[in-house]
């Protein structure tokens, strides 16, 4: 039985256990080394009757592969990780479920958006539930609470935050740390950086290629350094292609292939009726801030203000997988330049906006694009905040607020 190294509880968890109880297959899937086995296996050893089944074992994935059905029979919880590895073992699954609908049949694992992979057909709909995990945030990694989306909406502009110490230069290394559990137990830079390389170079030799068939590896190589030096900013597959010299549509499809194996993360522009000169095309984050710092050391290709753009907006997608508050995150910006780093729509259409600074000092200007969306939404604007290095929590008129970006994580929901 294997034994997870300094294991650091997953808020992931929670949501786990809660889909066992009454959903028949749930899938933990997310990026390659954030720590889906290593959870999956906390939960299956806490079933009763449990039993696990790992596919990188070449006579366990054998087995699989020749006799499915034979497989995947067992009246407790089976763990099966890394399941895209069989692809018959769907339509064993969904012959087993369907067959006995009893809650808490399968926990699966896998390492690319499941559903998006060609070789799998679509056999589970109406019978599984996906947890997406992300890599560990700052409150996993040092024990706070994680609370802003849902503090943000019960609160609004009078969330203040207490000041943790934290300068700029702090705040980049946390983001040069990043969130893979790997690379957070490695403090040394260079040990840290062999890392990153080493995963770069699997991503490409197995994940890609389970993904699509790329004959020119190089090229993938390039547009993810590419896409790293403009972290955070719009995605402009004209430059792209130019620089690859290839095609629009091949880079538009090897976008899409980094975003399945969640390399990467396109945030949808922000639009609604009251503002309907705000532009479509999408924003590139990185999953995990510390790859696309990594990707860039020496470069100079990425200003450090769109590397701390992305840690914040990746950590506020951590935290919308697993809120109270059922919200997206978008950015916005207009052909009018008014732009607003991050916007956060709950299922009522209240916004909440987010400016990132990278500043220890906040200007009345900083608060320009997130004036614009009050004026526009009125009562649906529930607040907006600029996030900076420095250490206060300021008003800035009515609805409007400064904090530090440590409020990501030390603020506590309202129901904890």
């Amino acid at each position: 039985m294997r034994e997870a190294i300094d294991y650091l509880p997953r808020r992931a968890a929670s949501l786990v256990y809660e889909a066992l109880d009454d959903t028949r297959v749930v899938v933990i899937n997310g990026a390659r080394q954030v720590g889906k086995s290593t959870l999956a296996e906390r939960v299956w050893r806490n079933a009763p009757n449990g039993v696990a089944r790992f596919l990188d074992d070449p006579t366990v994935r054998v087995s699989a592969h020749d006799d499915p059905i034979r497989f995947v029979q067992h009246p407790g919880l089976m763990l099966i990780d890394e399941v895209q590895r069989v692809p018959d073992l769907w339509l064993a699954i969904k012959h087993v479920v369907d067959r006995d609908p009893r809650p808490g049949r399968f926990l699966l694992t896998g390492s690319a958006r499941l559903l998006g992979l060609r070789s799998l057909p679509d056999a589970l709909p109406g019978r599984s539930e996906t947890i997406e995990l992300w890599p560990l945030s700052v409150g996993e990694i040092d024990g706070h609470e994680d609370g802003f989306v849902d503090a943000s909406f019960d609160q609004g502009a009078d969330l203040r935050s207490e000041w943790l110490g934290l300068r700029k230069k702090d705040y980049l290394a946390l983001a040069a740390r990043g969130g893979y559990p790997e690379a957070v137990k490695r403090t040394a830079p260079k040990r840290r950086q062999r890392f990153f390389e080493a995963y770069v170079a699997d991503l490409l030799a197995r994940d890609v290629q389970q993904v699509a068939d790329i004959a020119r590896a190089s090229e993938m190589r390039r547009l993810i350094s590419l896409l790293a030096g403009q972290t955070a900013g719009l995605l402009n597959i004209n430059r792209l292609a130019n620089e690859l010299q290839v095609s629009n549509p091949t880079v538009r499809h090897y976008v899409d292939i980094l975003e399945t194996i969640f390399l990467v993360r396109l945030l949808p522009g922000w639009s609604a009726n009251a503002t309907t000169r705000a532009v479509a095309t999408p924003k590139v984050i990185f999953v995990d801030p510390g790859l696309a710092g990594y990707l860039t050391t020496g470069t100079g290709a990425a200003p450090l203000g769109g590397l701390l753009e992305n840690f914040v907006l990746s950590e506020i997608c951590k935290q919308l997988t697993w809120s109270n508050t059922p919200a997206r995150l978008f950015h916005y910006r207009d052909r009018d330049q008014y732009e607003v780093d991050g916007v956060i729509e709950n299922n009522a259409g209240e916004i909440i906006g987010i400016e990132v600074k990278s500043a220890e000092t906040v200007r009345s200007e900083d608060f320009r694009g997130l004036r614009l969306l009050q004026r526009r939404l009125g009562d649906r604007m529930r607040a907006g905040f600029v996030l900076y290095c420095g250490s206060e929590s300021l008003s800035f008129g009515d609805g409007l607020t400064c904090l530090p970006i440590s409020a990501l994580w030390t603020t506590r929901s309202g129901e904890e």
